[in-house]
């Protein structure tokens, strides 16, 4: 069993350890680190102590998993009606330059009804096959039958890596696959890449509050499986002269479920989807005032394009959290996007950076935004998007 303690003999009351914890589990008592009871075993205040008086021991892990057996990358072909999300094709886009690199093929796995016609899309967007489940009683996405399902494909066929939107479909089934298979997800990953060395998956996310990126491995179990954020990852051009294999494999389809789904009911809104649309602007706490995002709406209005807002403004009350971008909020990759009066915190801009263009508007001309923007404009937000709002109602 995992344990840590202080060795009082060594310890000189340093202070390092207290200061290396991100969880604030070490405190002073007199002269002698304390270590407390949040301690989460991570380890990292070893590597601080200078004078080797942390006693860490670590769970020995069985690798009880032959990984050879284990081959190919899978991605989870999200769909609606029939019809694949669009954070389908961007899993594809990412998943056949994982499947290149370990010189592998590359599954999209869709469950539905209907979907016959789903697949070619899917091979067009970089699949090598389709492995299609198809029931009139799987219509509608139902967290008990799919996860059965996946789970007896993942058996059968032994994949080396999942990918699955970080969706809401996607986040409530993957966490029940990986519970049921016993292996590791990383959750919301923003980066993906494969060691070339040992062929391990690099998961890349935002960790504590999006102040840092880790990368994570699995190193001992096997599907790697991630999450990946919407609009992170890019889709491929859409090849219609591909050619794929089409699996229809024998599963037993759950009938005596707990759950039942009844409907989907969908809401119709006016304005531009966030996470869709082509142009989207931002207002952050330059702007000012909430009254003054009616200058964000109205260039966004002109755009053609959907307002966004970071989340001080959001926490403020200007404005409601849909429309949040950043690490805690909606994640977007437009082809254009205005940052008007937004600082340019880290975890902002972990939401916004996939975007084609970045046109950044700020007074201030250290304001971090300006080291990804791809134009800045060093200004008053307040007195700059009137003439922008202007010009561009005259193109």
């Amino acid at each position: 069993m995992a344990s840590i303690k202080i060795i009082q003999d060594k310890c000189v009351g340093c202070k390092l350890c207290v200061g290396s914890c991100p969880f604030g589990a070490i405190e002073m008592v007199g002269r002698k680190a304390v270590i407390l009871e949040n301690c989460t075993l991570c380890g990292i205040c070893v590597e601080s102590c200078k004078f080797d008086a942390i006693d860490f021991k670590k769970d020995e892990v069985s690798n009880a998993v032959d990984i050879s057996k284990y081959k190919g990358v899978w991605v989870f072909a999200e769909q609606k009606n029939g019809v694949p999300e669009s954070i389908s094709y961007e899993l594809l886009g990412v998943g056949r330059k994982l499947a290149d690199d370990l010189k592998t093929s590359l599954s999209a796995i869709i469950i539905g009804d209907e979907i016959e016609d789903a697949t070619k899309k899917l091979i067009s967007y970089g699949a090598d096959k389709v492995i299609m489940v198809e029931d009139k009683s799987l219509h509608y996405y139902n967290d008990e039958s799919y996860t059965d399902i996946f789970v007896q494909l993942i058996k059968e066929n032994n994949p080396e890596i999942i990918l699955l939107g970080a969706t809401t479909y996607g986040r409530s089934l993957a966490p029940r696959i990986a519970s049921r298979i016993n292996t590791g997800l990383t959750a919301d990953c923003t980066k993906l890449e494969i060691d070339l060395e040992d062929g391990k998956l690099l998961q890349t996310r935002p960790a504590f509050g999006g102040n840092l990126m880790a990368t994570i491995i699995c190193p001992n179990h096997r599907p790697q499986m991630a999450t990946v954020r919407h609009k992170v990852m890019k889709e491929l051009e859409p090849d219609e002269n591909r050619s794929g294999e089409i699996i229809k494999p024998n599963v037993n389809i759950p009938k005596d479920l707990k759950i039942k789904v009844k409907d989907v009911v969908s809401t119709i809104t006016e304005s531009v989807s966030l996470t869709e649309a082509d142009v989207i602007v931002s207002g952050g706490r330059g702007m000012g005032d909430p009254k003054n995002f009616e200058l964000i709406a109205k260039l966004a209005n002109v755009l053609g394009g959907a307002v966004g807002a970071s989340r001080a403004t959001v926490d403020a009350g200007w404005i409601g959290y849909s429309h949040q971008v950043g690490q805690t909020g909606q994640t977007v990759g437009p082809k254009v996007y205005f940052a008007c009066g937004i600082s340019g915190a880290i975890q902002h801009i972990a939401g916004m950076s996939s975007s084609d263009t970045i046109i950044a508007i700020n007074k201030n001309p250290e304001a971090p935004i300006f080291k990804v923007a791809t134009f800045g404009i060093v200004g008053d937000v307040l007195e700059i998007l009137p003439l922008l709002i202007k010009e561009f109602k005259k193109a």
